[in-house]
């Protein structure tokens, strides 16, 4: 899956109720006096920018706009090399985790030859994230993993996924294409997280996607919270983590309902 939006660029367990959420920090910390620090992952491509064309870190704004809406402030995390050092750093500085769209992860995580119509794989980018997300999960750090950053959930805890859906349920409505996104009905199922954030159980929810690949078995430790009628898994969850939420579907292209990234904020306090 590859995002379309427009872009800026940069040179740089357990659920707790409401009361209790507003109460505590990151685990060892104390509460946050201030807005929450939201680390988002970006993806390295050729930009042009006035008489520039040159690899930048790129990320559309609309994800900023989501982060800081919700109260949070947005920090981009283009890919590096992941040491320890690098990791732990990073994600002592960040209150949450955004893991964006982008180019598929490499089939080789999850033991499969690539798929032709699988994209080149971004070893520097499936190295980066999935020490963040690692790391995220042993600190117990609240995070929303969007679209292929579901997909690379699955991957990290042992699951495996669909490389071209098209051949499994015989539609391009998840992707049509063209930087067009599909508009595809959900049915969220509970008791969940999800559930909880989008006021229960909603069936024909209505979410805007732009994926050819998806979940196929599901990792331990997962839970499917979000699905299509024709079977496609539009997200999952940890019910061990204090926020650790997978969609498929793009939040961040809906500017009307920001309710996933306000429920990843307010997991921070």
């Amino acid at each position: 899956m590859t995002d379309t939006s427009t872009s800026t660029s940069t040179s740089i367990g357990t659920r707790t109720d409401t009361a209790a959420s507003e109460s505590t920090g990151r685990a060892g910390t104390p509460p946050a006096a201030t807005a929450p620090i939201v680390g988002i992952t970006t993806y390295l491509e050729q930009a042009r920018t006035g008489v520039w064309d040159v690899r930048s870190a790129v990320l559309p704004q609309v994800y900023l706009d989501s982060v800081t809406t919700a109260g949070g402030i947005a920090v981009l995390l283009p890919p590096q090399e992941p040491t320890p050092e690098a990791v732990d750093r990073v994600l002592e500085a960040l209150d949450a985790l955004v893991l964006s769209g982008g180019a598929d992860v490499d089939p080789g995580l999850y033991g499969q030859d690539r798929h032709e119509q699988t994209s080149e794989p971004r070893v520097d980018r499936d190295a980066w994230e999935l020490a963040l997300l690692r790391g995220a999960i042993e600190r117990d750090l609240p995070f929303l993993a969007i679209c292929r950053g579901a997909q690379l959930l699955n991957v990290a805890l042992g699951g495996t996924l669909h490389q071209h859906l098209p051949e499994v349920v015989g539609t391009e409505r998840y992707q049509p294409g063209g930087g067009v996104f599909g508009a595809v009905d959900v049915t969220v199922t509970g008791p969940s997280l999800l559930a909880d954030v989008l006021g229960g159980e909603a069936a024909g929810l209505t979410v805007q996607c732009y994926h050819h690949q998806a979940l196929d078995r599901v990792a331990r430790g997962l839970t499917v919270t979000a699905t299509t009628e024709d079977g496609v898994i539009e997200a999952v969850e940890m019910p061990a983590a204090r926020f650790g939420v997978g969609v498929q579907w793009h939040p961040e292209e809906d500017a009307a309902d920001g309710r996933l990234f306000a429920a990843l904020v307010a997991a921070t306090r």
